[in-house]
């Protein structure tokens, strides 16, 4: 992957890119986590340029390409919304709200940041672009697609020690065939998005 993306913005003026993505919209449990990242770009190891985006790597490989970002980053952060707030305000404002308090942390402040997917930030007043795909073509949020990913599975893996029966190290929380019949034999737990449809009908049939 190269860099000619944000090295044509910095052409432009803009010499500090924030690449922004976020990992567990979809699953029926857990929060949602975002990251942001900074680089220099004229500092970059060449085994973090193996950087893709997080679904199409092992988990052993995003593990080593995490470590790797936190090494070499000039900047980076999270932002996590848990289950509560998610059925507070829905997945798509968690989201957002995930990717603001992100760029919140970030040490260094950027004059541009680069989006995952197709909306823009609402009510945010700074430079952004949003990139489909972005985190398969551009470098920054190929990496924040990593630190968000990574983080929420470890996440994930400590809820598994707190609610073994699930087995929440396995799938994460997605909707997976082990993950219903958990959840039709237990009902849901505490970190269950109650207002998810599969969660919230088997919690209707339990009441039953």
């Amino acid at each position: 992957m190269d860099f000619v993306y944000e090295q044509n913005l910095q052409k432009q003026g803009d010499k500090l890119l924030a690449g922004i993505d976020e990992a567990g919209r979809g699953p029926l449990a857990g929060p949602v986590v975002a990251a942001a990242v900074i680089f220099d770009f004229n500092n970059i190891p060449e085994d973090l340029k193996l950087a893709a985006d997080s679904k199409k790597l092992s988990a052993a490989k995003r593990e080593k390409l995490f470590s790797a970002i936190i090494k070499n980053a000039a900047a980076f952060s999270l932002g996590i919304c848990d289950n509560a707030v998610i059925d507070r305000i829905n997945i798509l404002q968690a989201t957002f709200l995930a990717m603001k308090k992100a760029h919140s942390a970030l040490q260094k402040k950027p004059d541009i940041i680069l989006i995952d997917g197709n909306q823009i930030l609402p009510n945010y007043t700074g430079k952004q672009t949003c990139v489909i795909n972005g985190d398969d073509l551009i470098f920054s949020i190929a990496c924040a697609s990593i630190l968000a990913k990574v983080s929420r599975d470890r996440i994930m893996e400590k809820m598994h020690e707190k609610f073994p029966r699930y087995n929440f190290k396995q799938h994460k929380g997605y909707g997976t065939k082990i993950h219903m019949e958990a959840l039709k034999l237990y009902g849901p737990c505490e970190i269950h998005r109650a207002s998810f449809r599969p969660v919230r009908q088997l919690t209707a049939q339990t009441k039953k």
